[in-house]
């Protein structure tokens, strides 16, 4: 069941990250699901380097969509290019 929760909350968070980054994204159903679960495990590693998070806990819902929305602006640089 963990699974499944973690692709439901990776498919929200990168569903967010879409809609508050500007500019066009081509990116399908499974892209945006692995979008969303990159965020999730960014924002974990770099809230429990800062301290904020303890080794386990999962990181919240706005700092795993901005480390998303981080993950798809540089992905749309690269891609650009």
């Amino acid at each position: 069941m963990g699974w499944l929760v973690t692709i439901i909350v990776g498919f929200v968070v990168g569903v967010l990250a879409k809609v508050l980054h500007p500019g066009k994204d081509n990116l399908g159903f499974i892209m945006t699901t692995l979008l969303g679960i990159g965020g999730s495990l960014l924002a974990g590693w770099a809230g429990q380097a800062a301290g904020w998070y303890e080794a386990g806990q999962p990181a919240g819902w706005i700092a795993s969509t901005i480390a998303a929305v981080v993950i798809l602006a540089v992905y749309t640089r690269v891609v650009k290019k």
